[in-house]
């Protein structure tokens, strides 16, 4: 099964970062937008709404999930004997929130659950979250020369879930972001679920959230420290951060770069502006 979807996840992630990342930098994590904020100066203020907006796009999804598939989930239920909310109806809750080890692979019962402890679920968890933002941070490095153009980031960036997922689907369902975990988790709670849902069996939905917010940080101080081109400074050659204004009497955040050609404004979220008001895919997208 993950053999054919795990593309269609990867494939997902880059057209969701073509879509948005001109508007605003295709922030579609909060973890990697903490760490962006920890790391790379993304403005704090920032964070919270963005993290809302997160979780309302998730909440949505899940949404659109339900009202698409519900004649089927019933059936599923039905077939199965399964009664929603209680212990074993997670092989359908788990078409909103992740689960430990993968229900569809493993069933729900003790046996299923010993052989992946919380603890263990959270460092997977957070493991394949930094290694995600490892490669974000890689990717979005304007010092790193062996990265692809700007244009084939988002490319590279949904093949990196996409590999994630085929290692670890079937240990924690990879869900790597704590929005796309729990926004549809709040949607199968309202919709019958209940604790199945919230908090999930042995508190599981912790580990979604947890480590993915550990391990983004994490994977971006990694490439910092080991493979980073910035300077002592914190700051790229070439580049001062600074508050400074659009042309049009606002002031947004952004970076001014020093150098030749037309770009006059390579903001933090990842658009590049030319002189002509043409927008393009800048190197700071993220996911």
């Amino acid at each position: 099964m993950y053999g054919k979807w795990r593309w269609v996840w990867g494939f997902g992630v880059s057209l969701a970062i073509y879509c948005t990342a001109s508007v605003s930098g295709a922030h579609l994590n909060p973890a990697v937008t903490v760490a962006f904020a920890l790391l790379r100066g993304f403005p704090w203020a920032w964070v919270v709404p963005y993290a809302i907006a997160q979780l309302l796009g998730a909440v949505l999804a899940g949404c659109v999930v339900a009202a698409s598939f519900w004649p089927f989930l019933l059936r599923f239920e039905a077939e199965r004997g399964l009664q929603r909310g209680a212990p074993g109806s997670e092989a359908v809750a788990m078409v909103f929130g992740e689960y430990f080890p993968n229900p569809a692979l493993f069933g729900t019962g003790a046996a299923a659950q010993a052989l992946v402890s919380p603890l263990a679920a959270t460092l997977v968890e957070g493991f394949g979250t930094a290694v995600l933002a490892f490669v974000i941070f890689a990717l979005t490095d304007p010092g790193n020369r062996a990265a692809p153009k700007a244009n084939l980031a988002p490319f590279f960036i949904g093949f990196t879930v996409a590999v994630l997922i085929s290692l670890f689907a079937p240990i924690t369902q990879a869900g790597w972001n704590p929005a796309r975990d729990l926004g549809p988790r709040l949607v199968a709670f309202a919709l019958g679920w209940g604790e199945i849902a919230i908090p999930g069996p042995r508190w599981g939905f912790l580990a979604y959230i947890a480590g993915p917010l550990l391990g983004a940080p994490l994977g971006g101080w990694l490439y910092g420290a080991l493979l980073g081109t910035r300077t002592t400074t914190g700051k790229l050659p070439g580049e001062h951060h600074d508050w400074i204004g659009n042309g049009k009497g606002k002031r947004t955040g952004g970076i001014q770069r020093q150098a030749a050609g037309t770009i006059s404004l390579y903001r933090q979220l990842g658009a590049v502006t030319d002189g002509g008001g043409a927008v393009a895919l800048g190197r700071r997208t993220v996911v």
